[in-house]
């Protein structure tokens, strides 16, 4: 049987509420997202975990608003998820499931010096594997995306796993946007692409 994979996108201390680019909903997201995985997990083959891992010595790319300028959220954003801060940490709800499922829950680091969205871009810590060849090589039966932010590093992981033939679905009450005015045109974007939306 074609293996199915999970990609769990960046459920982070600064992207739920609290956080230095919290996205309204995070924190219940991440719950659900647990209670999923211990109910789901055993179907899944491969289970990725990702983390945002950016510099704190530069502004990522331009990925950092650099005060005085202002973020646009859009294409600049505030100094968020610098690699080794309590910021940058998995939110407690993931971390507590990566210690209870060890190996299980393979992270993945993205972002150190650019800016990064995408899962795709990132390399999974274990193996060293690129996500990008993972998914172009995989004959999966299913990949499904969940995670923080929907409209952003979700968009573009289940985009990018769309383009390279990958069967995948965005599982839609496991993630949370940060304009959530514009899920309708997102969703119409996704499924136009070929993901399917559940």
């Amino acid at each position: 049987m074609p293996p199915r994979m999970l990609i769990i996108v960046d459920v982070q201390n600064d992207f739920c509420e609290g956080g230095a680019l919290g996205v309204e909903g995070g924190g219940a997201v991440a719950s659900r997202i647990a209670e999923h995985v211990r109910e789901h997990g055993a179907g899944y083959d491969r289970i990725l975990v990702s983390q945002d891992w950016h510099r704190g010595d530069t502004d990522n790319g331009g990925h950092f608003a650099v005060p005085p300028a202002e973020p646009d959220f859009s294409e600049t954003w505030p100094v968020h998820c610098v690699a080794g801060t309590e910021g940058a940490a998995l939110r407690t709800e993931i971390a507590d499931l990566a210690e209870e499922l060890g190996e299980r829950l393979e992270i993945v680091l993205k972002g150190h010096g650019i800016p990064s969205y995408s899962v795709l871009e990132g390399t999974v810590n274990a193996t060293g594997e690129q996500v990008d060849q993972l998914i172009a090589d995989g004959h999966w039966e299913q990949i499904d995306v969940v995670g923080l932010a929907y409209d952003f590093c979700v968009r573009a992981t289940a985009l990018g796993s769309a383009e390279r033939g990958a069967p995948v679905r965005v599982l839609r009450d496991l993630t949370a946007a940060v304009h959530p005015a514009g899920i309708p045109s997102l969703e119409e974007e996704l499924t136009a692409a070929g993901v399917e939306i559940v």
